[in-house]
């Protein structure tokens, strides 16, 4: 059988108009015209694209934001895809996950590296960013398809496999990774990180890496691959069956307990829940993401669960005998490493988004949108309430816990302050839509205790990757995304030391942020962890080396207050209560970023939360703190549950 090609002269299809671009110019007015519809809202994705330039991507993304932005001005309208020039390629991850949280994960930027180490650079922050389930579009410069000048500056030569980059190593980091060796190969690869940006179960870190040659390379480009595109973000409902199973379950319960996770806070089902628990009078604790799911007045919130927990909910967690786990991923400080809830005949209830995160800790997987779920079940529960019995115990224990927290929030006159009355000051100073971000030491577990939420958005702190340097880079992204509110930035010194510099984009940007600088001279969390497992504080305090050759001698000479004020910042230096007081107003009335530096004492603690976090301990020891602290650590996991509970069903 012979086929016939159609002749010249035959029209099969119209042709579709086209435009040439270079694949760099083609991906930056795509990321222009890609919108989200959420509620029936929709806007712009992306906000813009934070970039920092070398020979990987000058001459290509640079070219093209540099292009987008003077062919704006000459229409007089803003660029499709606005520039901010960061500091450090990890920082300007972090800046774009701050963004991205602040905005509920609907708005989100692309980061653009060079070539070799400042792709690499933004590792940390594409693991951060994926963890957390947050969106960000990392756009690595890569080294050059046709291989015509190997080996090039910055290219790894792994012996075994020739198309093998340092770029493979966002693979795994990635919620999407695709690299474009081809023009063609663009519009599969934009696309396939939209879906996956845009998915409330997916989202992550997204990666196109763009070797240096192929971004300068030109394409004749469908001018339907440039029109407005907008991206649903879906609210799954739950399955019937499922969800009427989940509420015979809860209905059984006597003593139940719901754990609030970011994913209430992603959803918009704060009100939601507010009104089941009212309706039902289950009491709801918190992660670190899901602080602020309920405000601290409301009577049925209990606070932070887990090993930074009050002991209002850790007491509750311990002895409830359903839980029910909203937009949760129970990590191991929010299950206080599988020790929090211990009741023998436990249930779970676990309704999530993403079904990875719905069969954790065995029970009932309801995969599906936070708030859809919860309005489902406050039918399908009806007049269900808890006893009196329990809601009086719920009631003391938040009473208890209150007085805790007033008295280590209390200063005295004149007196130099400690970690917890700072936060005290902060959380009593700052606005009710103020928002505090923090992200590592042992700041973040004492915010998770201590601080007591007034408005849904008015917390911010990483605890998924716990990545020291995020706190000012992620600030800037939350001032970025909501610049109505002030955002107090609490860092310590050691993470201050690993990323101060983006008080300069900061500046930079007029992107006003109160970093609160604690100055206690070393890793207090570390600290205090390496004391509490019998290492004694070993190697983490910022000394001198004495003479016996320990870094046990003096402190060292450093003024983080003068380092700040050199990168730009305005300083304030305080010492007591009434000082803070009298910078914080300062700071707030200026529309210039300004750090607050002040001194603490590491060796005063907040409040015991009566928890545990698993962190192993030498096992064999001469030394008798060692010893000690292994038979603590023994101890505790006797009380551990095993993955899934025999009871689960």
């Amino acid at each position: 059988m012979v086929s016939t090609a159609p002749k010249s002269t035959d029209k099969l299809v119209d042709q579709e108009p086209t435009v040439r671009l270079t694949v760099a110019q083609a991906t930056v007015r795509f990321l222009a015209n890609q919108y989200v519809e959420y509620d029936g809202e929709r806007h712009k994705f992306f906000a813009g694209c934070l970039g920092i330039f070398g020979h990987g991507n000058v001459a290509g993304i640079g070219q093209a934001l540099l292009q987008d932005e003077i062919d704006a001005a000459e229409a007089s309208t803003e660029p499709g895809l606005p520039y901010v020039l960061g500091r450090n390629e990890q920082a300007m991850v972090h800046t774009a996950v701050g963004y991205a949280r602040q905005q509920d994960r609907r708005q989100a930027w692309a980061v653009t590296a060079s070539v070799g180490p400042g792709s690499t650079n933004m590792l940390t922050g594409a693991a951060l960013a994926t963890i957390n389930r947050l969106p960000v579009l990392l756009l690595p410069a890569d080294t050059f398809a046709t291989r015509v000048s190997s080996p090039v500056l910055q290219e790894l030569e792994l012996p075994s496999s020739g198309d093998v980059t340092v770029n493979d190593a966002f693979k795994p980091l990635s919620r999407y990774f695709d690299r474009v060796w081809r023009p063609e190969q663009l519009p599969a690869a934009l696309l396939g990180a939209m879906r996956v940006l845009t998915d409330p179960a997916e989202t992550g870190a997204a990666t196109v890496a763009l070797p240096q040659d192929v971004q300068a390379e030109s394409h004749d480009w469908p001018v339907s691959l440039f029109a407005e595109r907008t991206w649903h973000i879906s609210r799954p409902l739950p399955e019937r069956s499922v969800i009427a199973r989940a509420a015979e379950v809860i209905r059984s319960a006597s003593k139940p307990l719901i754990v609030a996770g970011g994913g209430v806070i992603y959803s918009g089902a704060s009100d939601a829940l507010a009104q089941f628990a009212a309706t039902t009078g289950i009491p709801v604790c918190e992660s670190q993401a899901g602080k602020g799911s309920l405000l601290h007045d409301d009577p049925r919130s209990v606070g932070a669960v887990g090993s930074t927990g009050t002991t209002a909910a850790n007491a509750l967690a311990g002895d409830a005998d359903v839980i029910i786990g909203i937009g949760t991923r129970y990590s191991d400080f929010t299950s206080a490493s599988r020790t929090a809830f211990n009741n023998p005949d436990v249930r779970f209830v676990n309704i999530n988004v993403a079904s990875l995160d719905s069969v954790k800790q065995g029970g009932i997987s309801v995969v599906s949108d936070a708030r859809e779920a919860l309005e489902a079940l406050t039918a399908l529960l009806g007049d269900y309430s808890v006893s009196d019995e329990y809601t009086s115990r719920i009631n003391d224990l938040v009473t208890e816990w209150n007085d805790t927290v007033s008295e280590a929030y209390r200063t005295e006159d004149g007196a130099a302050l400690n970690q917890n009355q700072v936060i005290g000051l902060v959380n009593t100073l700052s606005d009710p839509r103020d928002v505090v971000v923090c992200a590592a030491g042992s700041m973040p577990g004492d915010l998770h205790k201590l601080w007591r939420m007034r408005d849904r958005k008015g917390y911010h702190v990483e605890y998924g990757f716990s990545c020291m340097g995020y706190e000012i880079a992620g600030g800037i992204g939350v001032r970025m995304a909501a610049p109505d509110r002030d955002v107090f930035i609490m860092v310590g010194d050691g993470s201050y030391l690993m990323m101060a510099t983006e008080l300069v984009t900061a500046v930079q940007e007029g992107v006003k942020v109160i970093p609160v600088l604690v100055q206690n001279h070393g890793f207090a969390s570390i600290g205090g962890l390496s004391e509490s497992l019998g290492s004694q504080r070993f190697g983490t305090a910022y000394r001198y080396r004495g003479a016996d050759g320990r870094l046990d001698g003096d402190k060292l000479p450093v003024d983080l207050a003068a380092n700040a004020a050199s990168l730009g910042a305005d300083v304030i230096r305080v010492t007591t209560a009434a000082e803070f007081a009298d910078a914080v107003k300062v700071a707030k009335a200026s529309d210039h970023t300004t750090v607050i530096h002040v001194e603490t004492d590491p060796m005063i603690f907040a409040p015991d939360s009566h928890s545990w976090w698993d962190v192993p301990v030498s096992e064999v020891s001469t030394l008798e703190s060692t010893q000690q602290a292994y038979q603590r650590y023994a101890d505790w996991k006797k009380v551990q549950r095993p993955l899934i509970n025999p009871s689960d069903r």
